[in-house]
């Protein structure tokens, strides 16, 4: 058995972090690049844009939007039930597992997704989808127990950009083999997008072993275990948000971010399908050029995160949430005029440079702004739960919006609303502690 590394050691930074490159190909090939490109396939196939689920024929975009946003309504209502089994147990790690393996094997799952099956195929989806995002409220618990306050920031940066490379490794595996399909003998390109799926489901379960080698446990509590250990979860939020009565710039950070993030992550879930649907893609191979669109985004967001440590480190982290909100404000406001696959890819450039700068300084300012406390797993289930409800809010309005205009662009312009009102609210933080 390993010995336990101490707090702030390398080894076990580099450990926790690792797991981004294990988790980040999931949101890149599955949330991203292929899964949109091989769904948006199997309806050309079938010379349909709708679909029958549930006795309604819906906009194919819409049954995944809807569908995705009641995966992230699970993993709302579960988190706060597992961070209480999680605390009694002392078993962090064993939870963090658990998800991990839920999404990686649902992952692997798709690769029979069809529209004849596709309740069983939306199953697949939304249990990739509970996994990935359920294993996040694990990981992103760790980082004060593992890293002290002045290392959060690097460390965080340092997660996504593994992340972001490991991913962009695995895409360009997979885009290979989708280009390439017949090289090696795949029947064809859909069929090497059911191998990517593979692919990343094993590269998930794979890598993640590292992080599991080094991280602790947990905090080793043992006891009798009763029914209330399942409510604790939710009578520990009910306590965080009372202690955050006396701690306002905590929360009048965390009701930015709650606005914010409705945005950046909505933005991030449906972008893949609005190349895919709404571009005039002319002569222009579809899957080259929408994978080539998400690949410039990984690989300029390793810059934007590492960019974005560097201008928290000189303004704050306040100052630059603000700066990389209000160019999302104007990146969703030029994206009702994107046509063109020239236009997607100077957009695709410009969302990779705040994309992963606002998800690494959210999640490490938080980790800053809170008090001294042991219990950072309730925290953070906090911030999780207020993200993934935020997400719900945001994929349900797009999807009203797209049902009730038919047209995807008027969803994506009326997110301009969220950003500006998280800037606002970003504004009345205060700068100090605050009671």
């Amino acid at each position: 058995m390993n010995k336990e590394l101490q707090k702030g050691d390398k080894k076990l930074l580099n450990a926790w972090a690792f797991y981004d490159w294990a988790n980040s190909v999931y949101s890149l090939v599955i949330a991203s690049a292929v899964f949109p490109l091989f769904y948006g396939a199997l309806f050309k196939l079938r010379g349909v844009k709708k679909w029958e689920v549930f006795g309604k024929e819906w906009e194919s975009s819409s049954i995944i939007f809807g569908t995705t946003a009641v995966a992230f309504l699970i993993v709302s209502i579960i988190s706060p039930i597992l961070s209480g089994i999680a605390d009694f147990s002392g078993n962090k790690k064993f939870f963090l597992k658990l998800f991990c393996y839920i999404g990686a094997l649902s992952t692997i799952g798709l690769a029979i997704f069809n529209l004849d099956m596709i309740y069983l195929g939306l199953t697949f989806y939304l249990l990739a989808l509970v996994g990935f995002w359920g294993s996040l409220v694990f990981y992103n618990s760790y980082l004060p127990d593992i890293a002290h306050p002045e290392q959060h920031d690097s460390i965080s940066a340092k997660g996504y950009s593994l992340g972001y490379v490991g991913s962009v490794l695995l895409l360009l595996i997979c885009l290979v083999l989708i280009l390439f399909y017949d090289t090696f003998q795949i029947e064809n390109e859909i069929m090497a997008m059911r191998i990517s799926f593979v692919l990343t489901g094993v590269w998930w379960i794979g890598f993640s072993q590292y992080t599991y080698r080094y991280l602790p446990k947990g905090n080793g509590n043992t006891g009798k275990f009763t029914k209330d250990v399942v409510y604790k979860g939710f009578r520990e939020l009910s306590d965080i948000w009372k202690a955050m009565q006396g701690q306002l710039r905590l929360k009048k950070y965390l009701i930015a971010f709650f606005v914010y993030s409705m945005g950046v992550q909505t933005v991030m879930l449906a972008a893949a399908y609005f190349g895919e649907q709404e571009l005039d893609w002319g002569e222009t191979d579809k899957t080259l050029g929408l994978i080539i669109s998400i690949l410039l985004i990984q690989l300029i967001a390793v810059l934007g995160a590492l960019i974005t440590s560097r201008l928290s480190t000189a303004y704050g982290n306040i100052k630059t949430l603000i700066i990389i909100n209000s160019v999302w404000i104007g990146i969703c406001g030029w994206a009702f005029f994107v046509y063109t696959p020239v236009q997607f890819y100077i957009t695709a450039a410009v969302v990779g440079l705040v994309m992963g700068g606002i998800q690494s300084l959210s999640r490490s300012t938080y980790a800053k702004f809170l008090p001294e406390t042991e219990d950072t797993t309730s925290y953070f289930s906090f911030y999780d739960v207020a993200e993934k409800i935020g997400i719900v809010i945001g994929m349900f309005v797009f999807l009203a919006m797209q049902e009730l205009t038919g047209n995807m662009r008027y969803s994506i312009i009326f997110l301009i609303v969220f950003f500006a009102i998280g800037v606002v609210f970003l504004l009345r933080v205060p700068k100090e502690h605050s009671k």
